[in-house]
């Protein structure tokens, strides 16, 4: 594979495997905003009265314009990795042999357990070999979305109030 820009973030998380890293959430947001304003579904407020759509309007709005632009270009959530990274002069915190125990990769840790897999992977293969498999699994169609939906999904009910 040529040298090319990957999608990674500093972190462990390979960022073209999340949706909004990917460009997924804007893509459905976009199509979702398209077909509401189409059918005109600002009616719903009057029969679910907890709906506000206005809001509902608002929130696809700005999903439909954000893509997360990622830590390399100074994007995604705040967090110490970048900064840490930087001062330790390092591409990766997979690099640095203090991953499992840092507390700046706590979260990532937590939240993504297998960038624990990458850290080892990264030992194993280099962090070149492990960028371009990584693009391979994400070409390949893999993504965050199974192991998000199994953390964060939740049933929603509106109520008539």
């Amino acid at each position: 594979m040529s040298k090319r820009e990957y999608q990674y973030g500093i972190c462990g998380v390979y960022c073209g495997q999340c949706p909004n890293g990917n460009g997924r959430v804007k893509m459905i947001a976009s199509e979702l905003k398209r077909l509401v304003d189409t059918v005109r579904y600002d009616w719903v407020e009057y029969v679910v009265k907890s709906f506000k759509f206005e809001e509902f309007r608002k929130g696809l709005e700005w999903f439909s314009t954000a893509q997360c632009p990622m830590c390399l270009n100074g994007g995604g959530a705040p967090c110490e990795n970048r900064k840490c990274a930087s001062e330790k002069k390092m591409q990766s915190c997979l690099l640095c042999n203090d991953y499992l125990t840092c507390k700046h990769t706590e979260n990532q840790r937590d939240w993504y357990p297998f960038v624990v897999e990458n850290y080892n992977r990264v030992k194993q293969v280099g962090f070149q070999k492990h960028l371009e498999e990584e693009e391979e699994r994400t070409n390949a169609g893999v993504d965050l979305m199974g192991h998000l939906e199994r953390r964060c999904c939740k049933v929603v009910k509106l109520e008539d109030k």
